[in-house]
């Protein structure tokens, strides 16, 4: 989804590795107390929606752990999947997840359940790279979450998961990206009031 001016793809790139470097630089100590919050405003969001189906991505270059959150839903009566990049320009596809699921690898070395394809869920826990107040995400480049959105009919709840540090004035979106509902970090839970 190569939509951008090259100053906007180039100012992208940049806000990308600036905001990973921030992600991965935070202490192993901080970064479990930070995730342990946004995990607790997640789960208070969620407890005020029937049980139902939700989607969270295993843990990658320093982003939120939401296993344990999905450990709880479980419990709670929730059903979980993973997304899986299966072809690169496509949507993605769904897979359940449990604790005890067999994993695998997909394209790009990311653990994803090695079970059947399940229903896109919905809700979507996305994980951010970077966020602007106007509820557009930035991720690693690939488009595949706003194509998934883009795709699904009725359209899940997404919801970016994140650290205030993620936060900037502005990602510049391309005409394909697509805002997210609501954004989760240790500070809170934001509602987006999408353009």
């Amino acid at each position: 989804m190569n939509d951008q001016p090259a100053d906007n793809a180039a100012f992208r790139a940049a806000l990308r590795r600036e905001k990973i470097a921030a992600r991965q630089a935070l202490p192993d100590a901080e970064r479990r107390r930070l995730d342990a919050r946004v995990r607790a405003h997640l789960a208070g969001f969620l407890r005020g929606r029937p049980a139902g189906s939700f989607a969270f991505c295993w843990p990658i270059r320093g982003e939120v752990d939401c296993r344990p959150l999905a450990v709880q839903l479980l419990a709670a009566g929730w059903r979980a999947a993973m997304p899986v990049a299966t072809a690169a320009a496509r949507p993605l596809t769904f897979r359940a997840w449990t604790p005890d699921a067999p994993m695998a690898t997909d394209a790009h070395g990311v653990p994803v359940p090695a079970t059947v394809d399940c229903p896109c869920p919905e809700v979507l826990l996305i994980p951010l790279v970077a966020f602007d107040a106007a509820g557009y995400r930035l991720g690693y480049g690939g488009g595949y979450f706003d194509r998934t959105l883009a795709a699904q009919e009725p359209r899940p709840l997404a919801v970016g998961v994140g650290f205030d540090l993620c936060a900037t004035a502005s990602i510049r979106p391309g005409r394909h990206d697509i805002p997210l509902n609501a954004i989760a970090t240790e500070s809170g839970m934001r509602s987006v009031d999408a353009p």
